[in-house]
């Protein structure tokens, strides 16, 4: 079913599988509406595939896997939980998840924002990636699963561990990570760091880019910054940008 309110489309989404469903979010767009309500979501996914326009979607329900895969520019709103590989590619726009995430979230995204409010699975930020004014931002607001930051070559990426015991809950942090940095509030043990990563006190430039997305994080998803920004932070980087050049140049020669 398909309401139309004033400026915004409302679609009703019992029933219809991710074709469909992509199929009427696009014609919507065609027809010129600038705000998309999309109720009973149930695991559909793909929902806005590659969707490049400045739309706002939001989604009441549980979203499936790849929510916004390679998206340019939606504003997307879960009032619920979401499924694997959010933002998947995404390179442009802002998601804002108001409960949990799975594994894979931000897989090889180029630019954007995501904000979660819960947790987040496996391989969070794995190959985010920048480039010239293009830097990814992932937020979430509760604790991450192993391999956060795996092979992240850009980007910046922020764990809060917000009403839990630790931000981190795995291991393998930043394994293989050749740029961008990550911050995590209160600490981490060295032994869960990965290969190829560092972990360093904040620097002035540091605090002044906590401070930006934190007060944007908080102001849309209702949390105090002051709280957050008196609390303490460390930093992961990259030791190199060629963290296992010496691996593979070792392997060549006894090859």
């Amino acid at each position: 079913m398909i309401k139309i309110l004033l400026d915004q489309f409302e679609i009703d989404c019992i029933g219809l599988g991710f074709r469909e469903l992509n199929k009427r979010i696009r014609d919507a767009i065609k027809r010129g509406f600038k705000k998309i309500k999309l109720v009973n979501v149930n695991g559909q996914r793909y929902i806005c595939a590659g969707v490049k326009d400045q739309t706002e979607i939001e989604i009441h329900g549980s979203p499936g896997n790849n929510l916004g895969i390679f998206m340019d520019g939606p504003r997307i709103v879960v009032y619920g939980n979401a499924g694997d590989g959010v933002g998947n590619t995404m390179n442009n726009g802002l998601m804002m998840i108001h409960g949990s995430v799975g594994d894979v979230v931000g897989y090889s995204m180029r630019g954007g924002r995501i904000y979660i409010k819960g947790d987040a699975g496996y391989r969070l930020g794995i190959h985010m990636k920048e480039f010239g004014a293009k830097r990814p931002i992932i937020v979430v607001g509760g604790s991450v699963g192993d391999f956060l930051g795996e092979y992240m070559a850009g980007g910046i990426v922020i764990v809060l561990g917000l009403d839990r015991e630790d931000a981190v809950k795995g291991r393998f942090v930043a394994s293989g990570i050749h740029g961008g940095r990550i911050y995590l509030r209160d600490g981490l043990k060295r032994s869960s760091l990965g290969f190829g990563a560092t972990l360093t006190e904040l620097d002035e430039e540091d605090y002044k880019i906590l401070e930006r997305i934190l007060e944007d994080y908080c102001l849309r998803m209702n949390y105090s910054r002051k709280s957050l920004l008196s609390e303490r932070f460390v930093k992961i980087i990259p030791k190199s940008k060629r963290p296992y050049k010496t691996l593979y140049h070792q392997t060549a020669l006894k090859v």
